[in-house]
């Protein structure tokens, strides 16, 4: 455990770039909390990697304060509170401890841009939240639904008969009707969009047994479920852009965020009130988590040589009318200012000036023979040059063109490859796409609920659970070999054994 801590630590310290953090919260069975710290980066062989920090007892009852200072007393641990760009919480996280663990590491001047990049909030758990108040709404909806998918496989005649009027007013569609599982909500979605699909399979069988089909839903239900789950689609689809991305870089958010802004404000003009206040409550929770976001998003999108400044032009109109060319501006100044901080502690960009140097020993005064004839032409090479060096390389970034947009595109290796031309920049988006915009794991991805231990890991010691996560961190990164069961059962199969989980 010491040694990989030790190596961690190693890793984390040679770093080119700076480190972002992702902080969850766990409960257990026994209403305690734990605080577990990832640190997100990427390598200088511009590889996206991740490293496990810390599990560590959170009590409740303490106060803020006390909280952020468990925060800082673990990056210090590590010291890579010099390090940090930015952490990475969920949306109940409070305002003051955020602030707080900022205020402290602005003290120090560790941050970039005041701070103003350092809070960034989970663009899954973003959506999760807006997909809740979306089934909430059509709670009593979907338990309609249940009954009737319920009614439908209660026999084997019921299900024929659900077949035939299938056949009868010609129903395409072959997918299967099946109950949710109520805990994944992508799982309630599929249920009920299979549903739509059959609704007028549902109207005959009502026809046919009204008694057995008095819960089903009315044309206005239907109507409403129908819209509702449009949404669901949106947020499904958004969902596993984030997740099953080969290239999961910060850069790929900021358009789907901006559909989703987009998609808001048309669901909030709908004609049925009932609708129109469930898009504006859902807005509410956007526009909370852009606030906080939308200029570290902005940032990453300019670095994808694809869009640039471009994306953002596209966008901004459409949320901000006449205004829009004030927040390019913000964005533009705040990258100006990343630039130029970068610029100064950039190793590249050293050896660049030492280059100039060297250049420069061929100029006039530099001992040069005083009768060489081509002195004047020197010095207009010189001044050429200069001229020709002023702009710097977020300039001639986006001077030039556009690269081609395809679906294989790996910015990763873009970068890699144009790091001799746009020394400063290359730094800048080592810093910026190593941001995890989702902390979700992949297996919790539509989880209704929190992060929770059941009994067994509860009665374990924090210091335990932290051994074996940090355990199982340091397999997944030097094994190629990748297990079949989700992060939550391999630490089981490592505490009571794979026989005993098998049998």
């Amino acid at each position: 455990m010491q040694r990989r801590s030790q190596k961690v630590y190693e890793i984390l310290d040679k770093l080119p770039g700076k480190i972002s953090v992702t902080a969850d919260v766990w409960t257990a069975s026994d209403d305690a909390a734990y605080l577990s710290l990832t640190a997100h980066y990427i390598d200088e062989d511009w590889q996206l990697k991740k490293r496990f920090l810390n599990f560590v007892t959170v009590d409740p009852s303490h106060t803020e304060d006390m909280h952020s200072e468990v925060i800082m007393t673990c990056l210090m641990d590590w010291d890579i509170d010099r390090k940090l760009f930015s952490m990475i919480f969920d949306s109940f996280t409070s305002e003051n401890i955020v602030d707080r663990i900022r205020d402290r590491l602005s003290q120090n001047r560790f941050l970039y841009c005041n701070g103003q990049l350092f809070d960034f909030r989970c663009a899954i758990d973003l959506l999760n939240r807006m997909a809740q108040d979306a089934l909430e709404a059509l709670c009593e909806v979907t338990q309609k639904i249940r009954e009737i998918i319920r009614y439908v496989k209660s026999s084997k005649a019921t299900n024929s008969m659900f077949n035939e009027l299938g056949h009868e007013v010609q129903v395409e569609s072959k997918k299967c009707l099946c109950i949710d599982n109520p805990l994944k909500w992508n799982s309630t979605y599929f249920m009920l969009e299979v549903a739509l699909e059959y609704r007028k399979v549902f109207s005959c069988l009502r026809d046919r047994d009204p008694v057995k089909m008095k819960f089903l839903l009315s044309d206005l239900e239907w109507d409403r479920m129908s819209v509702i789950t449009s949404f669901l689609k949106l947020f499904v689809e958004v969902t596993n852009v984030f997740t099953r991305s080969k290239y999961p870089t910060a850069n790929i958010f900021f358009p789907e965020i901006c559909d989703i802004h987009l998609q808001l404000i048309e669901w909030c003009k709908n004609p049925d009130e009932y609708i129109s206040s469930l898009a504006v409550k859902m807005r509410k929770k956007f526009e909370d988590y852009w606030d906080k976001c939308s200029l570290g998003l902005a940032v990453a999108a300019m670095l994808d040589p694809r869009f640039k400044m471009k994306l953002l032009e596209y966008y901004c109109p459409q949320f901000y009318g006449d205004s829009a060319s004030e927040l390019i501006d913000d964005v533009f100044e705040c990258i100006k200012s990343l630039y130029n901080e970068h610029s100064i502690v950039s190793p590249l960009a050293s050896s660049l000036d030492q280059g100039l140097d060297w250049k420069m020993s061929g100029i006039p005064g530099s001992g040069k023979d005083s009768r060489d004839r081509l002195m004047g032409f020197d010095k207009l090479l010189h001044e050429t040059s200069q001229n020709e060096g002023s702009n710097s390389d977020l300039d001639r970034y986006l001077e030039e063109p556009l690269f081609p947009r395809n679906v294989d595109f790996n910015i990763l290796n873009w970068w890699k490859v144009h790091t001799p031309r746009y020394p400063i920049l290359s730094m800048m988006a080592l810093t910026i796409l190593g941001i995890p915009i989702s902390k979700v794991a992949a297996e919790s991805t539509f989880d209704t609920g929190g992060r929770v231990l059941d009994h067994n890991w509860s009665s374990l010691h924090p210091t335990i659970v932290q051994a074996l996560m940090s355990s199982q961190d340091w397999i997944r990164v030097n094994s190629r070999v990748s297990f079949p069961f989700p992060l939550y059962t391999q630490y089981h199969f490592f505490l009571f054994g794979w026989k005993e989980r098998i049998r």
